[in-house]
């Protein structure tokens, strides 16, 4: 079975919760969608609105699933659902995985390792969509994680609908690999860096699974 289904059947068999940060976006749309409903039985102009009121709420309770997941073993797995965009050799020796994510995706970001929160820092930006390569100056929120790897860098990026990076935890924080570290909404772009030495274990155009595909390899 591909890894892209046996991903999405594993998510169907575990629970599946809401993602912390969805409400802003959420509740709004469900209590029109309700309203529209209630109001469908006594108006046809309020049946004709509820119909892509429904589809919306249905949508965005779809966008901002949070499945549990069996976290995998190894020293780094994916910190995001997507596709691998790019692999990249840089110039201090480290190589920088890009994984773009879709609306479709899960869009909760993991811990890649465990280890402890060094710094989260928000960097104001514009808004590319992510697999433009000028989104590289996209808003962004950069993770560092210090890690018996030592420092792993990570980068959320905003794309042209994400418009929001809700951070999970604070600097200081200890983590266990796969811990739910942030959420990015609608669309987006995770990279995160392996130190040099480490050879990448996932190719470009390979799906992603957080906190299951391992990104390196022994």
């Amino acid at each position: 079975m591909p890894h892209s289904q046996t991903s999405a059947h594993r998510d169907s068999l575990k629970g599946v919760r809401l993602a912390r940060g969805a409400s802003p976006w959420l509740l709004p749309t469900v209590a029109t969608a309700a309203l529209s409903l209630v109001r469908a039985r006594k108006s046809r102009r309020a049946a004709a609105i509820a119909v892509p009121t429904t589809a919306l709420a249905a949508g965005m309770l779809w966008f901002f699933r949070d499945p549990e997941r069996e976290i995998a073993q190894g020293r780094v797995i994916s910190p995001a659902d997507g596709v691998v965009q790019s692999i990249m050799p840089w110039k201090d020796g480290r190589t920088r995985v890009a994984i773009f994510m879709s609306p479709l995706n899960v869009h909760v970001n993991r811990a890649p390792l465990s280890g402890t929160v060094t710094s989260v820092e928000h960097v104001p930006g514009g808004y590319v969509p992510a697999f433009n390569k000028e989104s590289e100056n996209n808003e962004r929120v950069v993770w560092h994680f210090d890690t018996e790897l030592g420092d792993i860098e990570m980068v959320q990026i905003a794309g042209a609908v994400a418009r929001r990076i809700v951070p999970y935890v604070p600097q200081g924080t200890k983590v266990e690999q796969g811990d739910r570290i942030g959420l990015i909404r609608f669309g987006s772009r995770v990279d995160i860096y392996l130190p040099e030495g480490v050879e990448v274990a996932v190719e470009v155009g390979q799906t992603t699974t957080a906190g299951v595909t391992r990104i390196d390899r022994d």
